[in-house]
């Protein structure tokens, strides 16, 4: 009955490790989208309405 029990128990351990992985997967995905995406938008925006180059005189 222990060796049962135990088996079990490190059964639903990794299970359990498992779902922290991708929690923690998809925390970094949402952060980066979130994160990252903003700034990427924003840099392609301002070199759309040429803010980047250089005045000419």
């Amino acid at each position: 009955m222990k060796k049962k029990k135990s088996k079990k128990n490190q059964t639903n351990a990794n299970l359990t490790g498992q779902k922290l992985g991708q929690t923690k997967n998809s925390a970094k995905l949402v952060l980066f989208v979130f994160g990252i995406g903003p700034i990427i938008g924003i840099i392609i925006f301002l070199y759309s309405k040429g803010f980047f180059n250089s005045p000419t005189m």
